[in-house]
């Protein structure tokens, strides 16, 4: 069998999710002909699938050594380093991929995403629309140009990039997703039977899972509440199969934080002192976090920072390793020192927010690295943030959010870590959503006064705020405050008497 015969067999087995298979013959194969570059390639990429970085990173900076300018190894090299957060390393690497090779796609895509990441939305577009200019037909290309412009409230653009995406491939159903978060749907609407059409195929359960989703949120508009619970029920389950889901992880998870702050004195170093003054806007996701975002960084002294995944990337891997030795002080310090960085790469701005909603897990260890930093709560009755959570889709995370019971048993995990918060009394804004709703400007006026900022009118008008939104909420961010929010559920009452049992238990 020729080289090109058995490369054609690993690709059609990484492509079918078999890593395991193609990192061992591709090992082999990448040792028998070392100046095949493709088995190193695909190997690299095997490992970054399965989340081994570390193994992805050592395989290529060899390959390297032997092929200083190959901008192949120097984009996957790049891509993996963006995945474990190290951007300058990301940078340097996709740079200098770029500058071999300023055609390939590949790193024009992966130099969007870059700096999409670091909140550079001009930058990140700017690449997309030159992987464009070479070949219109890639789908990733149209579909992250899509979601960026929606992000940046370029809606009409992103419907038209949408479009171009089901254009090159209608079985992309993920742009199907995108569009029907866009439309406010009527019975008339053509996208509607097209949809449905595709649920007849035979395709991927991720393609189902995204139109399940889609259709849930159609027929909602045109009020056809039945129809819309059971396609959001449909995506849900497909959801939980796909991600494997155990609330039990979840638990552990905060058992372990409790333990580890009860065993641990952790103490404020005031002398500590940070250029940046930092906002943290967290709580249950569905809580008002992205419009609390828009009010705060519509003021003219403050830069919203988005969903900054730093913290949750390393505390994650902080806590899962609590059984070794280690020193605390010193891996805080490194956190933090990431963090900070971070917030260096996306804004000169002294004061920056964040809403990430589950940064709730960490308020002990934000007081302690950060002591001088305001928290605002974002708090929704807990039935209609239940239900919020559980008919949206979200695109990271929040795998709790599929089943009725994980929802219920990770808002008690939620609601018990928070009075354990309490107990410490860290300083703290509680926000009840339905208070922000029903009386707009006086809690508007409190949370400015909170942060500490001088009062600015345009915090009002915070739907004209240009900034990014890449939650579900990027929508009803960018209106006016307006109540139909605070009783969503009401039309689905009879599918949620075991929600609300739970909950209420």
């Amino acid at each position: 069998m020729d080289l090109k015969k058995k490369f054609e067999i690993l690709l059609a087995k990484f492509k079918l999710g078999h890593f395991d298979e193609v990192i061992f013959e591709a090992t082999l194969l990448s040792k028998k002909y070392p100046n095949q570059e493709v088995f190193i390639n695909l190997l690299s990429l095997s490992y970054q699938a399965k989340g081994q970085f570390s193994n992805s990173i050592k395989i290529l900076e060899e390959a390297l050594k032997r092929g200083e300018k190959n901008f192949n190894f120097l984009n996957n090299l790049g891509l993996a380093y963006l995945k474990i957060k190290n951007f300058d390393k990301a940078k340097k690497c996709l740079t200098k991929a770029n500058e071999l090779n300023p055609k390939f796609i590949n790193t024009l895509n992966n130099l969007g995403n870059l700096y999409v990441e670091l909140n550079n939305f001009d930058k990140g577009e700017f690449f997309f629309r030159e992987a464009l200019k070479i070949n219109n037909k890639i789908i990733e290309t149209n579909y992250n140009l899509a979601t960026l412009l929606q992000s940046v409230g370029k809606i009409d653009e992103a419907r038209e990039f949408y479009k171009k995406t089901l254009d090159i491939n209608q079985n992309f159903t993920r742009a199907d997703f995108g569009l029907a978060m866009l439309e406010k749907y009527e019975t008339s609407n053509k996208h509607i039977k097209i949809m449905e059409n595709k649920i007849n195929q035979n395709l991927h359960k991720s393609n189902y899972k995204d139109l399940y989703f889609a259709l849930g949120k159609v027929y909602e508009d045109i009020n056809e509440i039945d129809k819309a619970f059971t396609f959001l029920k449909k995506g849900n389950n497909l959801k939980k199969e796909i991600t494997n889901y155990e609330i039990e992880n979840d638990e552990k998870l905060f058992k372990k934080i409790v333990s580890f702050h009860s065993n641990n004195k952790l103490k404020n170093n005031n002398s500590n002192k940070d250029n940046k003054k930092l906002i943290f806007i967290l709580g249950m996701p569905r809580t008002g976090t992205s419009m609390v975002e828009q009010i705060i960084s519509n003021h003219s002294e403050v830069e919203g920072g988005g969903e900054i995944s730093i913290l949750s990337f390393y505390l994650d891997k902080f806590f899962k390793n609590t059984e070794k030795a280690k020193d605390i002080e010193s891996e805080l310090n490194f956190i933090k020192n990431e963090y900070l960085s971070y917030l260096d790469k996306i804004s000169k701005s002294n004061i920056i927010t964040d809403k990430a909603p589950l940064n709730f897990r960490w308020i002990g260890i934000i007081k302690y690295m950060f002591p001088n930093c305001k928290i605002i709560h974002c708090k929704r009755d807990p039935l209609e943030n239940s239900w919020s959570i559980f008919k949206n889709e979200f695109e990271r995370g929040m795998f709790f959010s599929n089943t009725f019971e994980d929802i219920s048993k990770f808002y008690d995990l939620y609601n018990n870590l928070m009075k354990y918060w309490e107990e410490y009394g860290y300083d703290r804004f509680n926000l009840n959503y339905e208070d922000l709703v029903n009386n707009p400007e006086n809690k508007i006026r409190e949370i400015i006064s909170y942060c500490d900022l001088e009062w600015q009118q345009n915090c009002l008008e915070f739907y004209k705020n240009k900034k990014s939104i890449k939650t579900v909420s990027f929508m009803q961010a960018r209106k006016p405050i307006y109540k139909d929010s605070l009783k969503g559920s009401i039309k689905f009452k009879k599918y949620l008497a075991k929600l609300e049992s739970s909950l209420k238990n």
